[in-house]
C-alpha cells in the first residue's frame, strides 16, 4: 500500500469518529509531501522521518513533538491493520521543550493595542484600521480564536439578539456566544463603518474583510499584530524567548473573567464549566490551560482563603 493511500484512509477513519483532525491531517499530508507521495508504506526510512520531524529547526522544538505524535497515531493504526510490520519512528523521544506560557495583557496594554492600528497602519496595508481594531476588541471581548473571528459572516452576527454564531469550529461544534452591551456598541459602529465603505453586504459575506473586500489571511493579520506590538513597546520581560501573541488575547479574556468572578465573590468552581462552554472547549480540562495564576488571581485566591480560614478559626 502506498503511503498516500494509507494516510488518506487513516484521516477518514479519525474523522469518522467525530474529531475534526484538521491540524494532524495537515501534518500527515506534509509528511507525504516530504517523503514522496509514490513511496510504498514499508519503504519509508527512519532517515526520512527524522528529516521531516526536525524540519528547518536546528534543535528539537515543540513542533517536533507535535509531528511525532501525529505520526505515532498513524503508525499504530497501519501496524494494527497489517499494512506494515515496523514503525520508522525514532525509538528514543527527546525531552519536550518547556511549555509555552501564555501572556496575559495588562488593561493599559490592551488600550494601546486597540488604538495602535489607527496610528501605525493608516494607508500602509490592505487592513482597514477600523476593521482591525474591531477585530482585536472582539478577540478579547468574546474570547474567540482568530480563525473563528475571521470566518464570521454577516448572518453569523446577530446584533438584534446580542450574540454571534461560531460554526463548525475547532472541534466541529457550533456555539452561540452572547455579547455584552459595550462590545455590542462597538460592533454596531463597525457595521455602520462597513456600510459607509460599501463592503459586501449579502448575508454570506464575511463580517471582517480587507480593504479589497476579500477574506483576511490569518498569517497576514498575525504579522501585522506582531509589528504593532513591537512599535507599541509591548513585549515580555519574563525571559521567555517568544513574544505576546494574538492568541493570548483569548487567554487574557479567560484570566480576566476568572479574576472578576473572584473579586465579585462568585462560586468560581461552579462557573468554570460555563466558561468552558463559552470558549468552545471539548473538555473542561482544556479550560485549565487558560487559568495561569497571575498575581491578580493569586491575590484574589489568597484573599478568599484568608476569609475561609478566618471563618473556620472563629468557629473554634
Amino acid at each position: 500500500m502506498r503511503l498516500r493511500t494509507a494516510i488518506n484512509q487513516y484521516i477518514s477513519f479519525r474523522q469518522s469518529l467525530g474529531t475534526c483532525f484538521r491540524t494532524n491531517s495537515e501534518r500527515l499530508n506534509a509528511f507525504v509531501r516530504a517523503v514522496g507521495p509514490s513511496v510504498n508504506l514499508p519503504d519509508v526510512k527512519p532517515e526520512s522521518v527524522s528529516k521531516y520531524l526536525i524540519g528547518k529547526a536546528s534543535t528539537v522544538t515543540t513542533t517536533w513533538h507535535e509531528k511525532y505524535y501525529a505520526l505515532r497515531g498513524f503508525y499504530r493504526y497501519v501496524i494494527s491493520r497489517g499494512y506494515t510490520e515496523i514503525s520508522p519512528l525514532p525509538v528514543v523521544v527527546p525531552k519536550r521543550p518547556q511549555a509555552l506560557i501564555p501572556y496575559v495583557y495588562k488593561i493599559k496594554e490592551l488600550r494601546v493595542l486597540f488604538n495602535a492600528f489607527f496610528i501605525y497602519q493608516k494607508n500602509k496595508s490592505n487592513l482597514d484600521p477600523f476593521m482591525a481594531r474591531t477585530l482585536l476588541i472582539l478577540l478579547y471581548g468574546a474570547g474567540l480564536r482568530i480563525q473563528e473571528a475571521i470566518s464570521l459572516t454577516l448572518a453569523d452576527v446577530d446584533l438584534n439578539q446580542a450574540c454571534i454564531i461560531i460554526r463548525e469550529t475547532k472541534f466541529r461544534k457550533t456555539r452561540l456566544v452572547p455579547l455584552g452591551e459595550q462590545l455590542m456598541q462597538i460592533l454596531l459602529k463597525y457595521v455602520i463603518h462597513r456600510q459607509q465603505n460599501k463592503y459586501p453586504s449579502s448575508p454570506e459575506s464575511l463580517f471582517f474583510t480587507g480593504r479589497n473586500g476579500k477574506a483576511i489571511r490569518r498569517k497576514s493579520f498575525e504579522a501585522a499584530f506582531r509589528r504593532i506590538c513591537n512599535k507599541a513597546g509591548i513585549h515580555r520581560t519574563d525571559g521567555a524567548n517568544y513574544q505576546p501573541r494574538l492568541h493570548d488575547l483569548r487567554h487574557t479574556f479567560a484570566v480576566h473573567r476568572i479574576t472578576a468572578w473572584y473579586k465579585a465573590g462568585a462560586d468560581v468552581q461552579r462557573l468554570l464549566p460555563v466558561l468552558s462552554v463559552y470558549l468552545g472547549h471539548a473538555y473542561l480540562s482544556a479550560t485549565s490551560t487558560y487559568l495561569t495564576m497571575t498575581p491578580a488571581l493569586l491575590q484574589e485566591a489568597g484573599r478568599r482563603f484568608e476569609q475561609y480560614a478566618y471563618k473556620e478559626t472563629s468557629h473554634e
